[in-house]
């Protein structure tokens, strides 16, 4: 690696034998000119291994000089017609401007971003003339990760391509009435035009990663050809700074993943100011994606520098480009030249020479190399042609470019979306753009005629790469079928008298019978982060083994045991170390397979439920705006059922920001039945029907009996709640308890306790999912609001309890907040008590969790007592009673404060 340019002033200073140093360079230089940069580069690392293994402290550094990667004389020149590029360019430009600026003299405060288009309108316009293929018969199509504030410029495209009208256009940012266009890349509002989601920040980068991996294990078990794909991804400089944009650079670099390609749009400014101010953020980059393994390409300088540059014997020029700050180079784009000639050639008297027969206007004009299509179009080819290593590309741009004194390089610039009637008409007349100055005020859009020679060509490029881009397919065209309900009978059944297992043990079996059906067994995909012998799942490893693109070229550990850790080339399953958001963007990528593959695939993602929705709840969002269709499986799920691990372990809550996505289909079974008949009707949602829905489904380590199931029990199971076990018919009071998850069973213990120390019958309902109950009565309750003359509807709740009589107590092993989602639907003379587990976790047994949270039988049948007491049924000095009886402590502090 060529060392730091002041590296190289120091080392010349202290020359000891200046002969023998030009007699090396000049070696150097014959194999270079003669056998090329590979040969070169094979003797440096030869040498500095020998040096290094004789003692010789020899520093690493991961940089090079801070110019362009590929040298000019090794470009490969865009074989375009950039005359007609150009024009397309500035009228994107335009479109872009004018749909931003007209929706924000509508209403100021809808919002946009105009520089980050402009400062990367070059790569797009270079990208989608030339490289990126959109799926057709003999080709999937690549797949774009867009950088979401650049959304205007696509859009503006697409309406050039006839593919979006000036309607919607004008429409931007306003969806409401269905005729808008997104703020951001959202396949949920633009089902057959984004592809994927990109905001929030930071996610379009790991997702990429994940995606291009989900395309290698596809074409290694033989179930899509993904040769010629590549997976692009769009990013800000500034949004490196997110954990997730670097945190698996890694695991990309070990996977080999040469089908990938980050591009960072390197405009050196965030959204309040300088990336790094202080620093050079692409010398950072470098280093931090060299080192993880990446072939990096840095676009730093236009082809106006290469001169410069060729004149720099002395290494000059290049010593002032690395010394200089970012926050310079700034500076210097928000002036003029004038300032550029005193501030970066002033720093050497050489350089001054060396521009001194340069104009002002000259100096202005030396572009950074992400405005130049040439410089874009060679980086983007050796991306797209190298072999064995992901690539990014650090390309150097400017931020709001044509935007002039009104935003471009300013501080201001990623938040201007109104332009006064100055800056429209100065971007007007530096692109060319026909529109006369009557008309400049209502900043019209352009489109020049269909059969304009420049619209000819943006749609012959397009032909060329397949069709039209980005597009996004809404269904698969395979039709998959899946098993009935009575495939899964051994978890259908009752467990056998004595027998107990927990509902993690049921879902394994319903996963490996899944796993051996011959329609949709080799579409199954089990991910795991490293936690398979928690869940009893390690019995899969040598039944369908982990995906491994190298196979195993070890002898495991474990290899004379029955379930031995099996690594093979084409594995299944996918394991993915302790790594959440990995898995979870893993699972993103299967579960979108039916859009970006054409293949369907159903991905089984289990993980501790503490560390899921909490943990990548923002992922999770992305996967609902992808319309993502699969399972995740929340083990070890409550706040009280793993007894031993403590705070940060025990979930009590993930219930709750599952009810916040609106095609997230929650559930807390109990019972293995219940889980077979969740499954099961979520495959032929997901699966034959295609529908745009994904579960979340909670399972337990606690081992129990199982009642097995009863006719009639799968409408109520999939609604989310059913009658589990009705009370003795003779007792004169009477109460309803409702109950999910493990808690359900101490439900159904409180209903003992009630009737033989009370005399009191109750009623034990089963909830697989409140939130699916609470759905429906918003939507019965809406429905009634705006329909007041028509039938009003009755909340499902509402039904099965209208012939019921006494008190309801719900308990789960979660906040209040999850079962209180359904009081609005209670019957309205009904009183409704909830018990959950609103606190922090702890570690202890199981018993003295419930005692300690207070959702144990002896709680619960004490909150029925006072709930009949308060309706005047019974005498309150019998609640005092029970609280004595059962040794309940009314001093205890609440839990929540504890």
């Amino acid at each position: 690696m060529a060392p730091q340019l002041d590296q190289v002033t120091a080392l010349t200073a202290n020359d000891s034998d200046k002969q023998e140093t030009k007699e090396w360079l000049e070696a150097l230089q014959a194999v270079l000119e003669n056998e090329g940069p590979d040969r070169a580069h094979y003797l440096m690392e030869r040498l500095i291994d020998l040096a290094r293994q004789s003692g010789s402290d020899i520093p690493f550094s991961a940089n090079t000089a801070y110019v362009n990667t590929i040298p000019a004389h090794l470009e490969q020149h865009c074989p375009g017609n950039l005359e007609y590029e150009e024009k397309l360019r500035s009228w994107m430009r335009w479109n872009a401007m004018a749909m931003v600026v007209k929706a924000n003299r509508v209403d100021g405060d809808l919002g946009g971003h105009l520089s980050s288009f402009a400062s990367l309108a070059n790569m797009l316009g270079i990208g989608f003339n030339h490289f990126w293929k959109a799926p057709s018969d003999t080709h999937g199509g690549d797949l774009l990760y867009i950088q979401g504030h650049s959304s205007p410029g696509v859009y503006a495209r697409a309406f050039l391509e006839g593919r979006l009208t000036e309607e919607q256009l004008t429409h931007y940012r306003r969806e409401v009435g269905g005729k808008g266009l997104s703020s951001y890349p959202h396949p949920k509002l633009m089902p057959n035009f984004w592809q994927f989601p990109t905001v929030s920040m930071g996610l379009g980068p790991l997702m990429a990663i994940y995606q291009a991996r989900f395309l290698k294990y596809l074409h290694a078990r033989s179930i899509a050809d993904t040769t010629d794909r590549k997976v692009w991804a769009f990013c800000g400089d500034g949004e490196m700074d997110e954990p997730e944009s670097l945190g698996a650079i890694g695991m990309a670099a070990r996977e080999r993943l040469d089908n990938l390609v980050i591009v960072v749009n390197c405009n050196l400014q965030r959204l309040d100011g300088p990336v790094r101010g202080n620093g050079k953020i692409i010398q950072e980059l470098e280093a931090d994606f060299r080192g993880a393994g990446w072939n990096v390409v840095k676009v730093i300088w236009g082809p106006g520098w290469d001169a410069l540059l060729k004149q720099d014997k002395e290494g000059i020029l290049q010593k002032v480009m690395m010394e200089t700050l970012d926050g310079e180079y700034q500076n210097y784009k928000a002036k003029d030249g004038a300032y550029v000639r005193k501030h970066f050639f002033g720093k050497h008297p050489k350089l001054l020479e060396m521009v001194a027969n340069m104009t002002d206007d000259d100096i202005w004009r030396l572009t950074r190399g992400g405005h130049d299509p040439h410089k874009i179009y060679a980086a983007f080819k050796v991306a797209q042609e190298h072999k064995g290593q992901p690539t990014v590309l650090l390309v150097k741009t400017i931020k709001g470019f044509g935007m002039g004194k009104h935003g471009e390089a300013r501080n201001t610039a990623h938040n201007t979306k109104k332009l006064t009637d100055e800056a429209v008409r100065e971007m007007r007349d530096r692109y060319s753009i026909p529109i006369p100055d009557d008309k400049l005020g209502d900043i019209p859009f352009y489109k020049p005629a269909d059969d304009a020679p420049e619209i000819k060509y943006l749609h012959e490029r397009r032909a060329a790469l397949g069709g039209y881009l980005p597009q996004r397919r809404m269904q698969a065209d395979e039709k998959l079928t899946v098993p009935p309900l009575s495939a899964f009978q051994n978890v259908l059944d009752a467990t056998a008298e004595g027998r107990e297992v927990s509902s993690t043990q049921t879902f394994v079996r319903i996963l490996t019978t899944l796993l051996k059906d011959a329609s949709i067994g080799p579409r199954i995909v089990p991910i795991l982060v490293d936690e398979s012998r928690t869940f009893g799942m390690e019995g899969l490893f040598r039944q369908v083994g982990i995906f491994n693109q190298q196979g195993q070229l070890y002898e495991p550990v474990d290899k004379d045991q029955v379930m031995y850790y099996r690594e093979d080339k084409a594995g299944q399953i996918l394991q993915e170390g302790i790594n959440e958001a990995g898995g979870m963007s893993s699972w993103i990528a299967a579960a979108t397979s039916y859009s970006t593959n054409n293949r369907v695939m159903i991905p089984f993602y289990t993980y501790y439920s503490m560390f899921g929705m909490q943990r990548i709840g923002d992922l999770v969002w992305a996967a609902a705006d992808m319309r993502a269709r699969g399972f995740l499986m929340g083990g070890t799920a409550g706040r009280t059922t793993l007894n031993g691990e403590g705070l940060q372990h025990e979930d009590g809550h993930s219930h709750l920001f599952a009810a916040a996505v609106p095609n997230c289909m929650p559930y807390d079974p109990t019972f293995g039945h219940e889980v077979a008949v969740i499954v099961q009707d979520g495959l032929r949602r997901m699966v034959e029907n295609q529908e745009d829905v994904f579960y979340y489904i909670t399972i337990m380590n606690e081992n129990y009996p199982h009642p097995g199931i009863k006719p009639g029990q799968e409408e109520g199971i999939l609604k989310g709640l059913y009658l589990l076990q009705k009370g003795d018919e003779g007792s004169q009071q009477r109460v309803q308890l409702i109950g999910s998850g493990t808690i359900l069973r101490e439900s159904l213990f409180a209903q003992e306790l009630l009737k033989n120390d009370w005399n009191i019958a109750a009623d034990v309902w089963s909830a697989p999912s409140l939130t699916l109950v609470a759905r429906d009565g918003q939507d019965a309750e809406r429905w009634n609001l705006v329909n007041p003359t028509k039938e009003q509807r009755v909340p499902y709740v509402a039904q099965l309890l209208k012939d019921t009589s006494g008190p309801i107590v719900a308990t789960t092993d979660y906040m209040r907040a999850f079962a209180e989602q359904i009081r609005a639907f209670i019957p309205k003379d009904r009183t409704y008590r909830v018990l959950g587990t609103d606190g922090f976790g702890r570690s202890d047994t199981r018993a003295a969790l419930r005692e300690f949270f207070e959702v144990n039988r002896y709680y619960i049948t004490v909150a029925a007592l006072k709930s009949l007491a308060e309706e005047g049924k019974i005498d309150v000095s019998v609640v005092e009673q029970a609280i004595v009886k059962y040794g309940l402590d009314a001093n205890k502090p609440n839990p929540v404060t504890q």
